[in-house]
């Protein structure tokens, strides 16, 4: 009622309306304390999972939860250019393994920085940046739903509230504060912390205010209808599909001693279980079959037919055709031509998976005949 009565007056004084402003900052602060906790300990676990409980997530040597596979999964349907930077730093070990390592260590401190309420704004920002970027990469990827984009878009929102709102009294930044008054007037603490107010008039701050506001909801929003649609569109299952396996066939060719080459690319589908190809044929134009490797020739590819692209999710021969993990890219080359005769130029390799499904290519105008 004291504020409300102080809010009504207009004769206040500036040292009551201070008062009045930083008593509901602290206010805000406090109804905010479970959204910076979980928040953090959202980052704080991811990184904590590596680091502490979960070690092999970062064992490039011999993990079986080695991160790199997930950042490989993410390349298929990642945004923004995202997807190259992916397929560099898989190509680049030191590179990747430095990444993962700093991106672990980077969610470990901002986590333990928003659950304790130490440069709150700061922290918040860089869980923004998180956000940002998870969605990008990983935003595509869900079963059921975009169970990736849900997690992140309301991270974001959270860290954007923090942002302005601070940490409160129940924090890190407030402890220091009552220790280091001066604090108070530093610039940097204002903006970095989160016990006090931001150094700005009402006017700025509502304009910042708005201008998160607009951001969060257009890159949530935006994201949300480009991966799913049910905003501006139809509900579909997004550019990328995060149930079906999808391959691209590119590079097909026929070598001069009549094997059949040709690259490929697992670029659509549910990461949680492999894809597989049980059946190979060679078409030519009229679809008039020219050869065909079915399930046990293509279990019994030797392991220099495939040469795949990234040393992480492969294509390998199993026992049951052809099997690969998301995101894996490869150079299958299959055995020398059984049959006699001249191979057509517009020549078709077709592929069928375990669902019976089929992907094509056509050859180039490159093929040699056959004597």
């Amino acid at each position: 009622m004291q504020h409300m009565a102080l809010a009504l007056d207009r004769d206040i004084t500036p040292s009551e309306r201070i008062a009045s402003r930083q008593s509901e900052w602290w206010a805000a602060g406090l109804a905010l304390l479970s959204v910076r906790f979980i928040q953090g300990f959202i980052y704080w676990g991811g990184g904590s999972r590596r680091f502490i409980y979960g070690p092999s997530k970062l064992d490039a040597w011999g993990g079986h939860n080695w991160m790199a596979n997930k950042f490989q999964t993410a390349m298929p349907g990642a945004l923004f250019g995202t997807d190259h930077i992916i397929s560099y730093m898989l190509t680049h070990f030191w590179l990747l393994y430095a990444g993962v390592i700093l991106f672990s260590a980077a969610e470990l401190i901002v986590g333990l920085m928003l659950m304790t309420g130490f440069l709150t704004r700061f922290a918040a920002l860089a869980s923004m940046g998180f956000s940002v970027m998870l969605m990008a990469m990983f935003g595509w990827q869900g079963a059921t739903c975009i169970d990736e984009w849900t997690m992140a878009a309301a991270n974001l929102a959270m860290g954007a509230t923090l942002l302005l709102a601070g940490g409160g009294a129940y924090s890190i930044d407030n402890v220091l504060l009552r220790r280091i008054p001066a604090l108070a007037d530093r610039s940097w603490f204002r903006w970095a912390g989160g016990s006090l107010p931001l150094p700005q008039g009402d006017r700025n701050f509502r304009n910042l205010a708005f201008a998160l506001f607009a951001f969060v909801v257009l890159f949530d929003v935006g994201t949300y209808n480009y991966y799913r649609g049910s905003v501006f569109s139809a509900f579909h299952g997004g550019p990328v599909s995060p149930t079906k396996h999808h391959f691209t066939i590119d590079s097909l060719s026929i070598t001069p001693d009549g094997a059949v080459r040709f690259h490929i690319y697992l670029d659509g589908g549910t990461p949680e279980a492999p894809a597989h190809i049980m059946k190979a044929v060679l078409l030519g134009p009229d679809r008039q079959v020219i050869e065909s490797w079915d399930t046990k020739e293509l279990t019994g590819l030797p392991k220099d037919a495939i040469q795949n692209d990234y040393a992480y999710n492969k294509f390998e021969a199993g026992p049951y055709g052809l099997v690969a993990a998301m995101g894996a890219k490869a150079t299958i080359t299959l055995p020398t031509l059984a049959k006699p005769g001249v191979i057509p130029a517009r020549a078709i390799l077709e592929l069928s998976d375990v669902n019976g499904r089929s992907f094509t290519a056509m050859a180039g105008a490159d093929l040699v005949q056959r004597p």
